[in-house]
């Protein structure tokens, strides 16, 4: 039977909050989830999740010989430029649609339950391995901050069980609340900023010998074995197209942000140029550094920043600021999980998982999708399981969420764009500018899609396949089976008031 909720949660919330709440009705949802979270709050997950000082130190050494320096440092300007018309047209039609649900909810809406029902799966399958990938990027910078420290050497099965602690501690932040996640991104937007800052003030300042601008902008280097420069130039947009990913936390945590038509799709725009311009400043600050590349490639902590940070800095410099991107890194996995959890909770609200009764519950007294949080870290791990087999896999795993969400983001803006007029935009929108920024964003996640689908090195063996087109099929796959099973239940409401979904969502208040 289910439990009432306690007295402070029934409160009368402020004005601009009781307005979401009203709109969050029209759009068929009944309010179970705490509006605790700001527009601060808001654009904070966003960019926690993005975190320069995880996709970019994480993905580094695969830049350095993914077209070297100049991909890097070119690829990320232009990639930036391209993932903020994403972020624009995805923006507006997050104004117009301030749900957990996001993304497959603006499909299902704009185009239909088919489109809504495989732009979530596709979401799903991008933020579970965002997850992976980041945590185990933690772990990664983990080890080499133990084997400097106590010379503790990493290997495959010391890094996954860092993980998994990882991952634990990541759930149990997640457990206590929004209003704690929310705390603890505002911290990190400014942890991020300022480590930023250090790292790249003290490898400006400290060394002797820099490199030249002539090799930051301009020296190419090619270790993948393919011989088409520009195909490897192509692969090595991954670094920055990983790193902007994940910019749809702020949509999804929108059903527990107050004035959420304007704050979550500023929250977004927001995340993605600031992350921009300080990514840039840090690929360069590092590059510039470097003392000794091949060393860098090859360094014994498994981790060329920490490397570098070594050779400029020495050793005690190296890992006081490792340990500036491990607590950033830590910031960035917990928004994950905030932002995958709700996406499990809105989805399974609509019927669309497989034992969707249980990963809807919400706790009664954190309002906090509690089962939801457990399966996110649960298939986050099992995703990452195969690093302990395969050196490869950790980049499968970054390639497996580019592919999951890259996709999903372009879905709801083309069919806003096929919508024409009778899509009703939100208070937060581009008004003329729409379809041109619209039909750009289409374009570009309509490239880099397929080029993510391409193999990384040659020859193309076991060990070095890009196992992010089999993720994508089998999801795609899995996805189709289960929708002949529960295509009957699943479904987005039309209206409010309708009373199997209310008791449907009462039964999920534990």
């Amino acid at each position: 039977m289910s439990r009432t909720a306690p007295t402070d949660a029934i409160r009368k919330p402020p004005p601009a909050a009781r307005d979401e709440e009203a709109r969050l009705r029209e759009l068929g949802y009944q309010p179970v989830l705490a509006r605790r979270m700001g527009g601060f709050g808001n654009f904070a997950i966003s960019f926690s999740v993005i975190s320069i000082l995880s996709g970019c130190m994480t993905l580094y050494g695969f830049g350095l010989g993914t077209g070297g320096p100049a991909v890097m440092m070119w690829g990320w300007a232009g990639v930036g430029l391209f993932v903020l018309c994403v972020g624009l047209a995805l923006a507006e039609v997050t104004s117009a649609y301030p749900t957990s649900g996001a993304l497959y909810y603006m499909a299902d809406r704009l185009g239909g339950r088919r489109w809504g029902w495989y732009t979530g799966w596709l979401n799903l399958l991008g933020l579970l391995g965002a997850i992976a990938g980041i945590d185990y990027g933690a772990a990664l910078f983990t080890g080499a901050f133990l084997n400097l420290q106590w010379g503790i050497e990493p290997t495959a099965q010391s890094t996954f069980l860092i993980f998994l602690a990882i991952l634990l501690l990541h759930a149990v932040l997640n457990l206590n609340g929004v209003r704690l996640v929310s705390l603890l991104n505002s911290v990190s937007v400014w942890w991020h900023l300022g480590g930023v800052a250090l790292i790249v003030g003290a490898l400006v300042i400290v060394p002797d010998q820099h490199q030249s601008a002539s090799f930051v902008f301009t020296e190419f280097v090619n270790d993948t074995g393919w011989a088409n420069p520009f195909y490897v130039a192509a692969i090595g947009l991954l670094l920055a197209q990983y790193t902007f990913s994940g910019y749809d936390a702020s949509a999804h945590l929108s059903e527990e942000t107050a004035n959420a038509s304007v704050a979550a799709a500023k929250g977004i725009v927001r995340a993605i140029w600031v992350s921009w311009i300080a990514g840039f400043v840090l690929l360069a600050g590092l590059t510039f550094a470097i003392q000794d590349y091949a060393g860098t490639q090859n360094t014994a902590t498994g981790v060329p920043p920490a490397q570098i940070l070594l050779d400029a800095l020495g050793e005690g410099g190296a890992k006081a600021l490792l340990l500036v991107v491990i607590v950033a890194q830590l910031f960035c996995g917990n928004a994950e999980v905030a932002a995958a959890s709700r996406m499990v909770f809105a989805f399974s609200r609509d019927n669309a998982l497989p034992g969707s009764s249980v990963w809807r519950r919400v706790s009664s007294r954190t309002h906090t999708p509690v089962p939801a949080v457990w399966l996110s870290v649960v298939v986050a791990a099992l995703l990452a399981l195969p690093s302990l087999y395969s050196a490869t896999a950790y980049g499968a795993v970054t390639a497996i969420n580019v592919i999951g969400i890259t996709p999903a983001y372009a879905i709801p803006i083309l069919l806003r764009l096929r919508a024409g007029r009778k899509f009703t935009p939100g208070p937060w929108n581009l008004g003329r500018w729409s379809k041109p920024i619209g039909w750009t964003a289409v374009v570009w996640v309509a490239l880099v899609t397929v080029l993510f689908c391409l193999p990384q090195s040659s020859p193309v063996t076991v060990d070095t396949m890009n196992y992010a087109v089999i993720a994508l099929v089998v999801v795609l796959l899995l996805a189709s089976v289960w929708w002949y099973v529960a295509r009957r239940s699943y479904g987005t409401p039309q209206t409010y008031g309708n009373a199997r979904e209310e008791a449907e969502i009462a039964e999920g208040i534990v």
